[in-house]
């Protein structure tokens, strides 16, 4: 599905740069339990993203600083897009470090596995953002670690605690 958009900015905290998606569209893909889309914008890059409700009846889709650098978008922007369903089991590129350690830890992937989607989805990204392998893996056992000590909860204080005391 195609529309086009302008880069809008939420001014929150919690809540920034955006691109609004029209209601019919929103609807089309949340009616049919998809909120997790693959996002191509300017027919040039394709995002993994989720459909936000903002309220009211709007949605939106968050775009990020590294978005757009790369796109040189500012407020304003017009912004061409597309989204088709991710069918990915994820909805995020998976590390292939994160892949190995739970391979080899039968403990950490029962309690990864056991976490609802969003929160497996916090853990992906959050290994997969580092761009050297060795602190890829390093997250990872950090985070595999915590869950197995923690029963399969997730404490992101103690987690960052963790990542300073083994770094």
């Amino acid at each position: 599905m195609e529309f086009t958009a302008k880069l809008e900015n939420f001014n929150t905290k919690l809540w920034t740069w955006h691109i609004k998606v029209p209601n019919p569209i929103a609807k089309y893909f949340l009616d049919q339990g998809d909120k997790r889309v693959i996002c191509m914008l300017n027919e040039t890059a394709a995002v993994q993203c989720a459909i936000m409700p903002a309220g009211d009846g709007v949605f939106f889709i968050n775009i990020n600083k590294k978005l757009r650098d790369q796109l040189k978008l500012k407020e304003g922007s017009k912004v061409n897009v597309t989204l088709e369903k991710d069918k990915s089991e994820y909805g995020l590129p998976f590390p292939e470090e994160l892949k190995e350690l739970l391979d080899q830890d039968a403990a950490g992937n029962k309690w990864f596995h056991a976490l609802p989607p969003g929160k497996q989805r916090n853990i992906i990204y959050y290994v997969g953002q580092m761009k050297n392998p060795d602190l890829r893996i390093h997250r990872g056992m950090v985070f595999l670690e915590h869950l197995k000590r923690n029963k399969g909860k997730l404490n992101f204080r103690e987690i960052l605690d963790d990542f300073q005391k083994k770094t």
